[in-house]
């Protein structure tokens, strides 16, 4: 059997930011614990699983504290750099939620509207003749409360926001013709500071989303 490849672009949910006391520095949780590889670990050795998360990332828009944030300047850098590739998972959204983007459910899911025909569009990379890959959408789970008065002033009106997200993304993927899954169908956001995910989160998305992958890539 030829392998399949699944390429995981997203933000510090992807990365394996670790939930701390103090909220930030943090460290990293080991290859074995983060989402993306109890989904490698799940799916077995006929695929490989690219791990392509970043903190604080966006869809598509420009962070105003870090220039290195924008999904929408990287993707297609990272799509050509990794083809070919069979399926394509985006999940990002939380970081579209902080109060100085002023951005509304809608806009961010025409954020990731842009991600998704980035990868469609994909074809050919530089100078190949792979296809586009497959496409995943994951919305995130919805904020939690948090304790911490730099997040809550960062992420004020978020947790409305990434509550309606599942609702946005769902009508996005319908009218995109793309595979779908609600994160917060099988997790809600357990870290401690109100924003990503513990251990147990990590092993839950990971096994469900080797279900979605297997199905897709049947």
């Amino acid at each position: 059997m030829t392998e399949k490849t699944v390429l995981c672009f997203g933000d510090s949910l992807t990365w394996g930011w670790v939930p701390a006391a103090e909220t930030a520095p943090t460290t990293r949780f080991p290859r074995g614990v983060r989402w993306t590889g109890v989904l490698a670990d799940s799916l077995g050795d006929d695929y490989a699983v690219i791990e392509e998360g970043l903190s604080a990332r966006t869809t598509n828009v420009d962070d105003p504290t870090d220039p290195r944030l924008n999904g929408a300047a990287h993707l297609p850098i990272t799509l050509a750099s990794h083809l070919p590739l069979d399926l394509v998972i985006l999940m990002l959204g939380t970081n579209d939620t902080k109060a100085y983007f002023h951005r509304t459910p809608f806009e961010i899911a025409s954020g990731m509207g842009l991600l998704v025909a980035q990868v469609l569009g994909s074809a050919g990379g530089v100078g190949t003749v792979y296809p586009a890959p497959a496409v995943l959408v994951v919305t995130p789970p919805p904020l939690a409360p948090m304790p911490d008065p730099w997040f809550q002033m960062t992420f004020e009106g978020g947790q409305q926001k990434s509550e309606q997200l599942a609702h946005a993304y769902r009508a996005l993927c319908d009218y995109m013709k793309i595979a779908y899954f609600d994160a917060g169908s099988v997790i809600s956001t357990d870290g401690s500071d109100g924003v990503h995910f513990t251990e147990q989160n990590n092993r839950d998305l990971g096994a469900a989303l080797a279900d979605e992958v297997r199905r897709i890539l049947a």
